[in-house]
């Protein structure tokens, strides 16, 4: 079972740290953009380990060479990969990892960058 406090406070160092950038690149605004739609949905959604695997996925496919991260935030990111780890193959493969509506409603409003 995921520990949904631990992991939200990851996501909230994460995004903190992400969100002090001097360079916020549309790239670097999506990957905020989700990781706050995840922090805020994380105690409500049927399957938190899956939904935190597509958000480490996301997270790696929008960033790859294009958004630089500190050592801080490479832990940070792979912590929260652990974490994920618990969702098996089912959170894995149920996701368009490069695809941030999988983390609004349908009614939602998703900011475009």
């Amino acid at each position: 079972m995921l520990d949904i406090d631990t992991t939200k406070k990851v996501i909230h160092e994460l995004y903190n740290s992400l969100h002090s950038h001097p360079d916020q690149s549309p790239y670097l605004l999506n990957i905020t953009d989700v990781l706050s739609q995840v922090y805020m949905k994380l105690d409500t959604v049927k399957n938190p380990e899956a939904w935190l695997s597509r958000l480490v996925n996301y997270i790696y496919m929008e960033a790859f060479s294009r958004v630089p991260f500190s050592r801080e935030e490479d832990k940070l990111l792979i912590q929260l990969g652990d974490l994920s780890k618990k969702s098996g193959l089912n959170g894995r493969n149920r996701a368009s990892f490069d695809d941030k509506s999988q983390f609004y409603g349908l009614f939602e409003k998703m900011p475009r960058r």
